[in-house]
């Protein structure tokens, strides 16, 4: 049975590793503030779609290197200290809860940094919040996945960005599209709503795959 203190107990110590290293942290807030650097100065203001477009780009590689670490930091003498103390469901929500919080904060910082160097051309912008938020978690759950993967392939890292480039560009092509809405284009027939739930549906789609496939790996 899951054990709501065990979860709660590695989640805490995935955030103090964090508050304690902060290199790591810190290194991709310099990423954001560099990247947005750079477009601010080769195209200044750009307009709504072109903005929109970079800057889910630039959320799809501030998520690789946020979630990457949340395995490949482990050694196997960890995992196997973890694999006596818990369960895989339990392990696998620690690092779901972790990387989502980290996300989420990484996903306001890219776009607060974004509406300062470039502009902000959405028209809504509590609704383009929401829709960065939903995008943030929507990529830390895949990459989650994806790290577990890739952490037991020998630690390899690229195994993670070669496997996740064909399930994460549906999901950020759909996430353009529907933050479109924020820039003031109408969607007919209930068709924001419809790709709004398609994305839900996408993540509870990987985080039941999280939940059947990381036993399976946790015995490796």
């Amino acid at each position: 049975m899951v054990s709501a203190k065990k979860i709660l107990t590695l989640f805490k110590k995935d955030l103090l590793l964090e508050v304690r290293q902060q290199y790591t942290f810190y290194g991709i807030v310099l990423y954001i503030a560099c990247t947005v650097y750079i477009l601010f100065l080769a195209i200044s203001e750009p307009d709504a779609s072109v903005w929109n477009a970079l800057f889910w780009v630039n959320m799809l590689f501030i998520s690789i290197n946020a979630v990457a670490k949340s395995f490949l930091q482990e050694s196997r003498g960890r995992m196997l200290y973890y694999y006596t103390i818990a369960s895989p469901q339990e392990f696998i929500l620690a690092k779901l809860f972790y990387n989502v919080l980290l996300m989420l904060v990484m996903s306001l910082l890219s776009l607060i940094t974004f509406s300062f160097f470039l502009g902000s051309p959405f028209v809504n912008a509590p609704q383009y919040i929401g829709i960065t938020l939903l995008g943030g978690i929507s990529m830390s759950l895949v990459f989650t996945l994806l790290a577990a993967i890739a952490s037991r392939a020998n630690q390899n890292a690229a195994i993670m960005v070669i496997m996740g480039f064909p399930v994460i560009i549906p999901q950020l092509l759909l996430l353009i599209r529907i933050s479109k809405a924020a820039f003031g284009e109408v969607f007919k027939d209930g068709a924001f709503l419809q790709m709004t739930f398609l994305l839900g549906g996408l993540d509870i789609l990987v985080l039941a795959l999280c939940m059947i496939l990381f036993p399976f790996l946790w015995k490796d």
